[in-house]
């Protein structure tokens, strides 16, 4: 098969979207390399997808395209798409491009959340409306739609009003670095890099209201053990907010926010870590919990929307506004050894489901079943 992609976010996002499309795209080109892949992107930078080179792509051709790219992406890509005598063409982030429905190439589209409906004081009314009408639209023309977990599809479902036999949940893949053992003198490095201590606690993540890294500081503040703080994620202006509680109360030298940290080190960062604090208020998939179970970190994270789902019996559960829970829940694992070995054995048990190997076979057979080769 001759499979395209939308890949604008594997080339210019460094998390989120842009993991989920380099791991589809390595997986697919690692386990099926006799099929052929085209990437669509507005432009192609290498520094984040290093992988690029293994397969075509396909940028904006003139001057002209080059200077309106977001208008090639959205408007004129499905023109390219059908000169490229495709058999299926993918968007990998939440949307496809205007005119696919005419197109005949079958499409399809991975749906990530639909966050910006279910928490929607999150976001500006036109965010939301853009959204909206990207991910209803996307929805409406692809042949088949891929919720990344049942979350997702029930709320396409709520939402959206999308018939369930039009939805397949396809679990997306953590990078095989994560597998990997790394031993001492490889985790020190990392340390010493980013002058962290031996131990401390450990949360990964863009830094945002609703991923909730204020709350992990109160709850880690009020066990009084005085372990260090570790955030792993992209800055925003709700970063302000926990410089301020850690300023208030005294915990600056225990709070350690570290940006722009590469992929390749977070590995070492979970395995050193005591545990994981992952107490979001909402995911549509939540990939560092895996990746944190993969490398033996023990995961604390909500009960709520698709974490559960997702981190199955390997990790211990409670409601994310339940400062006292979550005091317990850090206490538990600390103290307890036996429990924290316990959990990181069944944590890269479950991390197994979701190694790349087995999720890319999964999204094989749908390519095939889509395109008619099934």
């Amino acid at each position: 098969m001759r499979i395209g992609f939308d890949a604008k976010r594997a080339f210019l996002n460094k998390a989120g979207l842009g993991n989920y499309s380099r791991n589809t795209l390595a997986g697919l080109n690692k386990y099926f390399p006799e099929h052929q892949y085209v990437l669509f992107s507005p432009e192609a930078p290498t520094r984040l997808f290093k992988e690029h080179l293994f397969f075509e792509t396909v940028t904006p051709s003139s001057r002209i395209k080059k200077l309106f790219s977001a208008y090639w992406r959205s408007f004129q890509l499905s023109d390219e798409i059908d000169r490229q005598g495709l058999d299926l063409f993918h968007g990998l982030s939440n949307e496809l491009p205007a005119g696919i429905h005419k197109s005949a190439v079958p499409a399809v589209v991975t749906i990530h959340d639909l966050i910006f409906l279910s928490l929607p004081g999150l976001y500006s009314a036109i965010d939301r409306r853009i959204y909206y009408r990207k991910v209803k639209y996307a929805c409406q023309a692809a042949r088949r739609i891929i919720a990344t977990s049942r979350q997702t599809r029930n709320d396409l479902i709520y939402h959206l009003e999308i018939e369930e036999e039009k939805i397949d949940v396809i679990y997306q893949s953590i990078s095989e670095r994560f597998f990997l053992n790394h031993y001492v003198e490889e985790v020190n490095p990392v340390l010493k890099r980013y002058r962290l201590p031996r131990e401390f606690i450990l949360t990964v993540g863009t830094i945002e209201e609703r991923k909730n890294q204020l709350g992990v500081l109160q709850a880690l503040h009020r066990t009084g053990l005085g372990l260090p703080y570790v955030i792993v994620g992209k800055p925003t202006l709700y970063t302000e907010q926990i410089i301020h509680y850690a300023e208030k109360y005294q915990l600056l030298d225990r709070l350690h926010i570290l940006t722009n940290v590469p992929d390749y080190d977070l590995p070492a960062l979970y395995q050193q870590a005591t545990c994981m604090l992952y107490l979001s208020h909402y995911e549509g998939f939540g990939l560092p919990i895996i990746e944190a179970m993969a490398c033996g970190c023990p995961v604390i994270t909500s009960s709520v929307s698709s974490l559960p789902e997702i981190g199955g019996e390997a990790a211990l559960y409670c409601n994310p506004n339940d400062q006292e829970a979550v005091e317990t829940m850090i206490l538990k694992v600390v103290e307890n050894q036996a429990l924290s070995r316990d959990m990181s054995q069944k944590g890269k048990k479950r991390a197994r489901v979701f190694h790349p190997e087995g999720r890319t076979e999964a999204l094989m057979s749908f390519y095939q079943k889509v395109a008619g080769n099934g």
